[in-house]
């Protein structure tokens, strides 16, 4: 059963800084790709940033030049670097992991119970 675990968010300070981090198992395959997604109350869950398992990234414009994904494949891990971080990234963040199930397969999505990360002013 695969399943998707983010941890490190917490209250910041505006300016400062995160890593938030995205644990899968019970994978069979590595994931196609890896994204990071963020919903605030009231609102959709939008895109923040994702990266596909050749190493290929994008971002959201709200974040660009101050957020960084990065992936482990060994260790089946992905990493959101927040910098620079403004009251308005406050949100709930979550992983979000297109997984094959079987070789040549189409990608499941898997998602994370999400994160909280708050950013004071």
């Amino acid at each position: 059963q695969v399943q998707v675990v983010e941890s490190g968010g917490g209250l910041v300070q505006a300016g400062g800084s995160l890593r938030l981090s995205c644990a899968v198992s019970g994978n069979r395959f590595t994931p196609v790709s890896i994204a990071w997604y963020r919903q605030t109350p009231g609102h959709q869950r939008e895109w923040v940033a994702s990266m596909v398992s050749g190493g290929g990234s994008n971002y959201a414009d709200p974040i660009k030049n101050r957020f960084t994904i990065s992936r482990d494949n060994a260790k089946n891990m992905a990493y959101l670097q927040m910098n620079s971080l403004k009251p308005e990234d406050t949100a709930v963040y979550y992983c979000n992991a297109a997984i094959r199930l079987r070789s040549g397969g189409p990608p499941s999505d898997y998602w994370g119970q999400g994160t909280q990360v708050t950013v004071s002013s």
